[in-house]
């Protein structure tokens, strides 16, 4: 007898996969304009030049059909990586390792980089060269808005402040 946990995780994956789809049922499913037919470009229509454009009419024909989309949702790469678990503490790895791991992981590094976003751009504000810059400062003088003359250091010190503030101070 097989163990009860491979049996589940096949059962699992025979059912979920489907071994041959056929093109025209399981791409998407159909459309209003799935069952219109292309104007042809031969089709001979008199039209008063006030009413219809002849580009309406006659439009461009339609190119050949692209290849479907492969399949790129997370139950069939999860299910194709169980394929190979031979026991129960495998397949509990590739689980945790897929549904909490790697999310973790990812937003941990997602995080890091806006943060870093954040801290470069606060001090770029102002004292950048960039278009951008440029703008605010000729918006701001329009407006006759004081524009903040910060030093590095006092942008460091309010950048530091926020991020204590945010995150916790280490005493």
């Amino acid at each position: 007898m097989a163990d009860p946990v491979v049996d589940i995780a096949s059962a699992i994956q025979s059912a979920s996969i489907k071994r041959h789809p056929s093109p025209a049922h399981d791409l998407n499913p159909s459309t209003a304009a799935s069952t219109k037919q292309p104007v042809s470009p031969t089709t001979s229509v008199s039209s008063n030049a006030d009413s219809i454009p002849e580009s309406a009419v006659k439009p461009i024909p339609r190119r050949a059909n692209l290849p479907p989309l492969p399949d790129m949702r997370f139950e069939q790469s999860y299910l194709a990586s169980l394929q190979g678990a031979e026991s129960w503490w495998r397949i509990a790895w590739i689980t945790g390792r897929d549904q909490v791991i790697l999310p973790l992981v990812q937003g941990m590094l997602w995080t890091l980089i806006l943060s870093g976003w954040r801290y470069w751009n606060r001090g770029a504000q102002f004292q950048g060269a960039t278009l951008g810059s440029k703008v605010r400062r000729w918006w701001w003088g329009v407006n006759n808005w004081k524009i903040p003359e910060e030093t590095q250091e006092a942008i460091s010190e309010k950048a530091g402040e926020f991020y204590t503030a945010q995150f916790g101070g280490h005493d």
